[in-house]
């Protein structure tokens, strides 16, 4: 088990659907703003540029997927441990209860297998297989709860005491994450609407009054308004996501 959280590899399939849906938006939406073909069709294969973002972004949505499944393994764990089971023991029972949650694809469930496996065939230790997964997960809470352990296993403590407080504040932490983040949903939500309507009047006014738009496709001071008002429709949509990205 090697994969980089940190990280995402677009497969040939995710590459063509995001190339091919980012070159129609591009080329409707640079069309509207300039009648031009061939400037619209050059304009479609700026998404080519972005290939890189959209891998980010699909690996924070998997990193997002990897904490909400490692909240639900730390309330099984946590369960186990009060009944003093080893960490190997309540690793394995927190994948069958991870397995009634989540199909058996999704990432932590795949760790789990690996671990388990790894812990009960090759005896391998449950430091490093923790520790090795903390590294690969760009994860900051599964880091805090392996440095927590580590601690524990190699300077001695009240494992159960620590390990159950540390579960609980992570926990806590991880639930305060998922109420911001329900609550900017919607202003997000908003933000994407109101960036929107420029372009639903710009069609409107396209297709039931073309005339009285005619100056701004064919005129210099039309083409530089256009200009202004597309930049500042992006401008809009970037300050939105970023005002909406809050981290705990």
């Amino acid at each position: 088990m090697t994969t980089d959280y940190s990280s995402y590899q677009l497969s040939a399939k995710e590459k063509r659907t995001f190339l091919a849906v980012g070159f129609i938006a591009a080329f409707t939406v640079l069309y509207l703003f300039y009648h031009s073909i061939v400037f619209s069709l050059v304009g479609g294969l700026m998404p080519y540029l972005f290939l890189s973002q959209y891998s980010q972004h699909l690996a924070a949505k998997r990193r997002a997927l990897l904490t909400t499944q490692f909240k639900d393994l730390l309330y099984s764990m946590s369960a186990s441990i009060a009944v003093n089971q080893k960490i190997s023991d309540a690793l394995a029972s927190g994948l069958e209860h991870l397995r009634l949650l989540y199909d058996s694809s999704t990432p932590l469930i795949a760790e789990l297998e690996y671990m388990v496996r790894s812990i009960s065939e090759n005896r391998e230790s449950d430091i490093r297989l923790l520790f090795d997964f903390a590294k690969r997960s760009d994860c900051e809470d599964i880091d805090d709860f392996v440095q927590v352990y580590m601690t524990c296993r190699t300077m001695g403590g009240d494992l159960e005491k620590v390990l159950k407080s540390t579960i609980e504040i992570l926990v806590d932490k991880m639930n305060i994450e998922r109420e911001i983040k329900t609550l900017t949903v919607q202003k997000k939500l908003e933000g994407k609407m109101i960036s929107a309507i420029p372009l639903i009047i710009l069609l409107f006014l396209n297709f039931f009054s073309p005339d009285y738009l005619m100056p701004l496709y064919t005129t210099g001071a039309g083409r530089l308004i256009m200009t202004v008002a597309l930049a500042g429709i992006a401008a809009a949509f970037y300050m939105t996501e970023q005002l909406t990205a809050i981290e705990v």
